[in-house]
């Protein structure tokens, strides 16, 4: 009886105001609402068809998405070049060298199924072409959108048999399901190119492997996929699909502190500061005058490649094109299955948990070019050099990878040169594992005169590390400075108490603890010996 009355209690109460059932309990048959976006592209009819070509796919986008395509070839993921306007060096694809895959020069095929467009196999292709933009690389939500390597950055959309004659059949995928499905950027389509830089699943960065695609907590605690899940756009946030952050112009010292986003003349949303501040430790006067000092990652991120997957530390090409005794080509792995040699691209160095190097750094960063003249009386050719002092205002110690390698150079002009190694071709070193022809084929496109003598040279490349930033209570503490052989153990320009020994500081020191053992003793004597003794008046 009770329980009719106050259900009929309610019912009048919903009534006078005005509401109905319906607000209160949920249709039964009621859609669920796709919150993540404002279109469901299953419902247009422009995507319900067969495409027979990436291209066709972008065509369709572009009747709703006029502009896209055209913000799309303002930016560098789109150039692959850059002016860099404190050193006015132009960087991009046709002079770049690194100490990985080497050079994009020649490699077009296989390099470019990383690029944001389709059909990059040579000079030959047309930047200014809308429907060469790759749309689904950046808003595929599916996981089944693949660019194989060799295929110039097209898609398959039939079975076909790649390498010819190899009997490897690379699967078609569905052009029009993946369109349908589309949504934001994500850490796996950010991840499908950056995670795999340099060849490989965490080869090149060190901080940036396919374990930050659903990373717990210890590994990255912003991309901990159970509790803040920021997504890569969430720190690189975008307008015009301009992606903020550059490997080619870092922010080393951000001086803007926290911001808004979207407000204008804020500085790079992507630096710690621009969330956390310049002031980040609460309470805590002594971390925050370190903060003036140090880089956010230098305390937050103690080691890289933590999420179980190694990183290149080293890669010597001059070993590559051994042969095992049928003729047949070598492959070499270590104990946990990763590998350490392989005929076509030499011998690898890899490690986990790397503890950074330390240097001062201002944000400059200059590139030997292929165009540029060797010094080997320095002793390891720098790919390139990071710039700081401690002097500058400008710097901050930051931890960074140091990457090692041993790659081809001319001889006698004195460049580094730009062999031919991706491929399927007769010139290409895939196949004959011969220098000679890889280089021949290589400079053929290069630009850059070749002389036909070669050897190999010591080069290094900086990266500077930023993600993988672990838990505070995982941050590095006083000791992992204050101690003999600390971290920032031999950097210039600082002095780290009980880092080093310091002959003059020391002696200092200890005759500063001398003397207040010998007034501490010393008045503790003249206590004992006045014990008992009176002075003044007497009873």
């Amino acid at each position: 009886m009770f329980k009719s009355k106050r259900i009929a209690t309610v019912a009048c109460m919903i009534g006078l105001l005005g509401l109905s059932w319906s607000a209160f309990v949920p249709a039964q048959d009621a859609k669920p609402l796709k919150l993540n976006t404002t279109a469901d592209h299953s419902k247009f009819k422009e995507l319900q068809t067969t495409f027979n070509s990436g291209p066709e796919v972008t065509k369709a986008c572009l009747t709703c998405h006029t502009e896209a395509a055209g913000q799309i070839h303002r930016t560098k993921h789109w150039k692959w070049e850059y002016v860099n306007p404190q050193t006015q060096q132009v960087l991009g694809k046709k002079n770049v060298v690194n100490n990985f895959c080497i050079s994009i020069a020649s490699n077009e095929a296989a390099c470019n199924s990383c690029h944001i467009g389709y059909g990059w196999k040579d000079a030959s292709f047309d930047f200014t072409s809308e429907t060469n933009v790759d749309c689904l690389a950046c808003h595929d939500t599916t996981g089944s959108y693949k660019k194989p390597s060799g295929l110039a950055g097209n898609v398959v959309t039939k079975d076909m048999e790649f390498p010819p004659g190899s009997g490897k059949i690379l699967k078609a995928i569905d052009l029009s399901k993946i369109a349908q499905k589309v949504g934001k950027s994500s850490r796996d389509t950010c991840g499908a190119c950056h995670f795999n830089g340099g060849g490989g699943d965490g080869v090149k960065h060190g901080d940036m492997d396919s374990s930050l695609a659903a990373p717990e907590k210890s590994v990255d605690v912003h991309m901990d996929a159970s509790m803040v899940d920021f997504t890569c756009g969430t720190c690189h946030k975008t307008s015009s699909h301009d992606v903020a952050g550059s490997r080619y112009t870092p922010t080393a010292k951000d001086p803007k502190g926290a911001h808004l986003r979207g407000t204008s003349d804020n500085g790079n949303p992507a630096t710690c500061v621009s969330c956390h501040g310049n002031v980040p430790h609460k309470g805590d006067a002594r971390m925050n005058q370190h903060a003036t000092k140090l880089a956010c990652q230098t305390c937050h991120i103690p080691e890289f490649a933590r999420g179980g997957i190694p990183t290149k530390m080293n890669w010597d090409w001059s070993t590559a094109g051994k042969r095992d005794a049928e003729g047949k080509q070598i492959t070499l792995k270590d104990a946990k299955g990763h590998i350490t040699y392989e005929s076509r691209k030499g011998d690898f160095v890899l490690d986990e948990n790397v503890k950074p190097t330390y240097i001062w750094f201002n944000g400059q960063v200059n590139y030997t070019l292929k165009t540029d003249k060797l010094n080997l009386g320095a002793g390891v050719t720098h790919i390139n050099t990071l710039g700081g002092s401690p002097d500058d205002g400008k710097s901050l110690i930051w931890p960074i990878k140091r990457f090692g390698g041993k790659q081809p150079y001319d001889t006698v002009n004195m460049t580094l040169l730009t062999p031919h190694t991706a491929g399927n071709d007769d010139t290409g070193y895939w196949k004959n594992l011969e220098w000679d022809k890889a280089l021949e084929a290589g400079v053929k496109v290069s630009g850059v005169p070749y002389s036909g003598k070669f050897d190999f040279v010591k080069t290094q490349m900086d990266w500077p590390i930023t993600h993988m930033v672990a838990p505070k209570e995982k941050a590095l503490t006083c000791v992992d400075c204050h101690a003999r052989g600390g971290r920032l153990n031999g950097l210039p320009g600082i002095y780290v108490p009980a880092s080093h020994p310091n002959g003059l500081l020391d002696k200092l020191g200890w005759g500063l603890a001398l003397l207040v053992l010998l007034g501490v003793s010393g008045h503790g004597l003249l206590r004992v010996l006045s014990r008992g003794k009176t002075t003044g008046a007497t009873k």
